[in-house]
């Protein structure tokens, strides 16, 4: 109990590899039927030459662990496991799809690229409308998840998408770009805030970093202005800005003094030139 004898080694049985001869049977890497014939083989494999056990030295504390896991292991009912998994998959499942835009169809894009991004569009159909996906634990039905999608649609309009999709998204929620107010609430509040994790980083080679609410006001406001002026890329635009800021510091942190201080007039060195040209901006910023 105490670990006395943590460092010491004992010998644990372990499961060896599924197959014959510790050979695993695998499928192709872009999966299709191929995951549940390869699990299916493996499984009748292991049933029918029965489940190889090797002998493997350890430490205490390791072997605490391994055992831990195959007696939890043992309490785990996978089948009841996998039936509740894909009953509220079906149920109470919610699929995100992340830029659709990039496979709308706009009048800058050429013909071939129009041609692809349609055939994926279709491709998605009916999925969303509902049909049947075969998996490697069953075959799901997609006719109760719950599908949102998302994008900033810079070239392109939600109406670019065909027909079909469109009227598979019936509620449509535009949100209004991120204010100075919000950059700075970015900056600060998370639990891994950008200021945050740059703390720790200087932390670590000795440096305390220490930012004025001057300075994030000044960073916040500058993330607006670039955001406005060229690509609007959101809260991106702060890591951009930090990294411009403390790159200096960062590569000369074992020799810069103890403590550094970011405040107003230390971002305005750095950053003003970068911003106040649109080219140098648009590349760097």
């Amino acid at each position: 109990k105490n670990g006395q004898f943590d460092d010491r080694y004992i010998e644990v049985e372990l499961p060896d590899s599924p197959g014959i001869g510790g050979i695993s049977i695998m499928g192709p890497m872009d999966g299709g039927g191929m995951d549940e014939a390869s699990d299916f083989l493996n499984s009748a494999m292991s049933n029918l030459f029965g489940k190889k056990k090797k002998k493997k030295k350890v430490k205490v504390s390791e072997a605490k662990k391994i055992l831990t896991d195959q007696e939890a292991d043992k309490l785990v009912d996978k089948a009841k496991v996998q039936q509740e998994a894909m009953s509220r998959v079906e149920n109470d499942g919610i699929i995100f799809l992340d830029e659709i835009d990039k496979i709308a169809t706009s009048s800058d894009s050429g013909r071939s690229a129009d041609v692809s991004r349609q055939g994926v569009q279709r491709d998605l159909l009916p999925i969303v409308e509902g049909s049947t996906v075969n998996t490697r634990y069953g075959v799901v039905r997609t006719d109760h998840i719950l599908f949102i999608a998302a994008g900033a649609f810079h070239t392109s309009k939600p109406s670019d998408l065909i027909p079909e999709l469109q009227g598979r998204f019936p509620i449509r929620v535009e949100l209004d770009s991120l204010t100075t107010e919000d950059f700075i609430k970015i900056l600060t509040h998370p639990q891994n805030a950008l200021i945050k994790q740059y703390q720790a980083l200087l932390n670590a080679e000795g440096v305390e970093l220490i930012v004025r609410k001057d300075a994030l006001k000044v960073i916040a406001e500058k993330a607006t202005e670039v955001n406005d002026r060229t690509e609007n890329i959101g809260a991106r635009r702060l890591h951009t800005i930090l990294t411009r800021i403390l790159d200096d510091v960062m590569f000369n942190a074992p020799d810069t003094p103890k403590k550094f201080i970011l405040d107003a007039k230390t971002v305005h060195e750095n950053i003003d030139d970068v911003v106040t040209d649109v080219d140098m901006s648009r590349y760097i910023l």
